[in-house]
């Protein structure tokens, strides 16, 4: 059985890793968003250090850290994601900063004997596709040094715009999806934990530090048709999601919540 989901859910990203750029990291709103994490891992992890990222796709956040000097080995369920990833290290000239492994994120534990790692990334939502997030932050543990930072991006419980498109197009089941904790379809499973479900399952290895919402103001990726319609406006939500998204209560309405670990010294 867990062979088979394992099958059913690299099968699924082999066939999204040819089109995925598209769906999101190229978008408009996609851009805006990941210039949030950008901002966050520019400022936590610094050149000469040695980073893991999970569930790394096509590459764009490992090549982004390895052309700021920081050293990257970046994993990934999908053979199909880490050929695209490495094409891409290879054109932005990175290759002798980066190394790709295709790993599922519930295996990281195999790369326990490889030395410590000085931070770890998790770039939107990838996490919430494991069945175990205790077991991943467990492996995390094992595998970063003492107060080093794990970066982690994942898709928010509660997100009204999302709620509101969804609803305004006739899609009840698209727009209930995340407030049924996790969806199943024939396709992968998603979870959606709370930012306290998910601090639970980082200790007792790891302390939230900070958290904050991305796409507060910022519309989510299904919205991208008015994005790409009223730019300017775009722009004037990003600035505003500058100001609410660190706010209490506010900052749990968000598309997406970026948490800042730090590995605990126990």
């Amino acid at each position: 059985m867990i062979s088979d989901s394992f099958d059913k859910r690299q099968s699924y990203w082999n066939v999204t890793a040819e089109t995925y750029d598209q769906i999101f990291p190229d978008t408009l709103i996609g851009q805006t968003q990941r210039s949030v994490v950008w901002r966050q891992i520019e400022r936590v992890f610094q050149p000469g250090q040695r980073i893991l990222e999970i569930n790394c796709g096509t590459g764009i956040d490992a090549v982004h850290l390895a052309e700021r000097g920081i050293h990257v080995l970046a994993c990934d369920l999908s053979p199909r994601m880490i050929e695209l990833a490495i094409r891409r290290s290879i054109q932005s000239n990175t290759t002798n900063l980066t190394q790709f492994r295709v790993l599922p994120t519930e295996r990281i534990s195999q790369l326990i004997g490889e030395g410590h790692f000085d931070g770890a990334l998790s770039n939107f939502s990838g996490l919430n596709c494991v069945e175990n997030l205790s077991l991943v932050a467990h492996n995390l543990g094992e595998l970063l040094r003492p107060s080093a930072s794990a970066i982690i991006c994942m898709a928010g419980r509660i997100a009204p715009l999302q709620v509101a498109w969804y609803l305004a197009h006739g899609h009840v089941k698209q727009a209930m999806r995340r407030l049924c904790c996790s969806t199943d379809d024939s396709r992968i499973r998603v979870h959606f934990p709370t930012v306290r479900a998910i601090a639970r399952s980082f200790a007792p290895k790891f302390r939230l530090r900070q958290w904050q919402g991305i796409g507060v103001a910022v519309p989510p990726s299904c919205m991208e048709p008015l994005a790409q319609r009223f730019p300017l406006l775009l722009k004037m939500l990003q600035r505003a999601d500058d100001y609410l998204a660190p706010c209490p209560i506010l900052r749990g309405f968000a598309d997406c919540v970026l948490l800042h670990f730090e590995r605990l010294s126990i």
